[in-house]
């Protein structure tokens, strides 16, 4: 199949694909003018490699997994699992923090919301903003 019907098939852009060619996170063959051609192979692949994107893990860690995805074994397993247990602390840190952010952000709007329900205090008069 061609890049077309790849990107119609599991929702990538032609852009898309073409990028994770660039990243090593996919390969086409090639038909004799140039054009990339894929298999049903590429369909599973593509998905993947975007449920991985999706959970929030890099091109460039997708492609540390790319040697398990083309030929998996128990070494390959490992390998994933070891990868995959490193991303999963990383988007739980990730998430830990951006709750403590939301946390903060939530007192400021209601410090602010207090502040303009207090009609004995005139704005610009409190050194808030």
């Amino acid at each position: 199949m061609r890049i077309g019907e790849l990107a119609a098939r599991t929702g990538a852009s032609h852009r898309s694909l073409r990028y994770y060619e660039d990243q090593g996170l996919l390969a086409s063959d090639r038909s004799p003018s140039g054009q990339r051609l894929y298999t049903e192979e590429h369909v599973e692949r593509v998905r993947l490699v975007r449920a991985f994107l999706a959970a929030g893990l890099s091109s460039r860690t997708i492609a540390e997994m790319v040697p398990c995805m083309v030929q998996p074994s128990a070494q390959g397993a490992h390998r994933a699992l070891t990868i995959l247990e490193r991303e999963r602390g990383r988007l739980r840190d990730a998430m830990a923090a951006l709750a403590e952010a939301a946390s903060a952000l939530d007192a400021l709007v209601d410090v602010n919301h207090r502040y303009l329900g207090d009609t004995r205090v005139s704005p610009g008069t409190s050194g808030r903003c």
